[in-house]
């Protein structure tokens, strides 16, 4: 029977250690940059906090809207929530009157 006696060259005993680190590094890579990975869970948290900000901002609108409705809802309408709508809605005043107009920041004295 033959046998070879062959030595270990030094590339045989880097095989492993190589594969090795090219596993973690594709696993290591994903983890943090894949589709649910720390930084997408870092964006996600981002657009949730700007979502929410925004939800806050339409439940404000949507409170003063419904203040608005519930003056209007009595069965009588105020006179002057009635004036204030239709001027603002015909866009007119009388010549004594200071407009203050609400949301742009201007100013217009008629």
């Amino acid at each position: 029977m033959w046998t070879k006696q062959r030595r270990k060259t030094n590339r045989g005993r880097l095989v492993v250690p190589i594969l090795s680190a090219m596993f973690f590094a594709y696993f290591g890579f994903h983890a943090y940059h894949g589709e649910y990975g720390l930084y997408s869970s870092i964006k996600l948290q981002e657009q949730t906090q700007l979502l929410r900000a925004q939800l806050d901002a339409v439940k404000a609108s949507r409170t003063e809207l419904e203040r608005e409705v519930q003056l209007m809802h009595d069965g009588t309408i105020e006179r002057d929530m009635l004036d204030e709508q239709a001027r603002k809605a015909l866009n007119v005043s009388r010549p004594d009157e200071v407009t203050i107009m609400r949301g742009s920041g201007d100013l217009a004295i008629n």
